[in-house]
């Protein structure tokens, strides 16, 4: 039987069926066009110089057309909303501001977002979420170096190391002082972790064998099994305050964490107290920080993060003796930035080819 240019022949009769042209072409070019799609290569955009490790995972896969801000700078604005047009990938930092005018521009053909950083307040969850884009970041990889600049961090800002560099330079170092350049120890002291997450907990097993006495910690909930490691107390923020001789903050930014160490924290503290933060700058009130440190609300403070970063050379803080600033070095150790760049890369590449991603943000 001839129907529409086709013939049909009725194989249960035992007539061997004829090729069906028509069938045939719509079949094959289905096939072509699969594979074609497959081999198309997917263009991703990277918006830094980053560890030469985390692009060699994007090229060996074959599949990604990279164009990169090849800089240790940050990418302008309007480079960066260039780049991404037509992306189907974006590999990016902490200084990106993911938002809503760079999604419009992207366009439908981005599917999965790819920070270098375990922090995620500069992406747009709202705007992200509804346009279906999948999130990768990279927790745990940096949690140890970031447990240990804390700790160094606080032995500096405590002992008055800076000040010590200095004096030594300046020609200040003069004869013995019993006096002289003393701070406040860790022996026997009680240390206040805000947020007992993997980097609190990092950051207390280091102290833990300076001799600490008594860990507290205050968190959006009790975290009994993390905290019996530490033989930590779960406790409010105002008591943690008022009983602490070191505070360390290791939360994540939200509205809620925003400017939350602020004039009344300061003030329930010990004037003997060490205030230290490597979370986000954010969460500080720089100003109320400011005021604390030069009226001896407490004794000095550590920063590894600011608002804004780069902290302007002229910001009052960079008057204090009793203040050390960190240009937000956390993670910076080689192993540490190569593993982050890498796995950025696997997280890109399982968006790409809609598989589970090492370690996906469900926002």
């Amino acid at each position: 039987m001839h129907i529409g240019g086709m013939w049909l022949r009725n194989s249960a009769r035992g007539i061997r069926c004829c090729w069906v042209p028509e069938l045939s072409r719509a079949v094959s070019s289905e096939a072509a066009h699969d594979m074609q799609s497959k081999q198309q290569p997917r263009r991703v955009y990277v918006t830094r110089r980053v560890p030469q490790k985390g692009l060699q995972v994007l090229r060996d896969s074959g599949i990604c057309d990279i164009k990169q801000w090849d800089s240790d700078d940050p990418v302008p604005r309007s480079e960066l909303l260039k780049g991404v047009t037509g992306a189907h990938g974006l590999y990016c930092l902490l200084t990106e501001k993911i938002d809503k005018e760079l999604l419009d521009v992207a366009g439908p053909n981005l599917k999965v977002i790819s920070t270098m950083s375990v922090g995620f307040d500069h992406l747009v969850p709202e705007e992200i979420k509804k346009r279906g884009i999948r999130v990768g970041y990279t927790p745990d990889v940096l949690t140890d170096a970031t447990a240990e600049l804390t700790v160094a961090l606080l032995l500096a800002t405590s002992r008055r190391l800076m000040e010590a560099v200095a004096e030594a330079k300046n020609g200040g170092w003069g004869t013995w002082k019993p006096l002289w350049l003393c701070g406040f120890g860790l022996s026997h002291s009680t240390v206040g972790i805000v947020g007992l997450g993997r980097i609190g907990l990092a950051v207390a097993q280091r102290l833990k064998p300076f001799g600490v006495k008594k860990f507290l910690y205050t968190d959006f909930e009790p975290k009994p099994e993390i905290a019996a490691e530490i033989q930590a107390e779960y406790v409010p923020l105002d008591k943690l305050a008022e009983e602490s001789d070191f505070v360390t903050v290791h939360c994540a930014l939200t509205p809620e964490t925003k400017a939350m160490c602020n004039k009344k924290l300061f003030s329930k503290m010990k004037k003997t107290a060490v205030f230290i933060n490597t979370s986000r700058g954010a969460v500080v009130n720089q100003d109320d920080l400011y005021t604390a440190l030069t009226t001896g609300q407490i004794a000095a403070a550590g920063l590894d993060v600011t608002v804004p970063e780069p902290l302007p050379t002229d910001h009052p803080l960079f008057s204090l003796k009793n203040c050390v600033i960190l240009p937000h070095v956390a993670s910076a150790t080689i192993a540490t930035r190569t593993a982050m760049a890498e796995l950025t890369a696997n997280n890109l590449l399982a968006g790409l080819k809609d598989q589970p991603m090492p370690k996906e943000l469900i926002l």
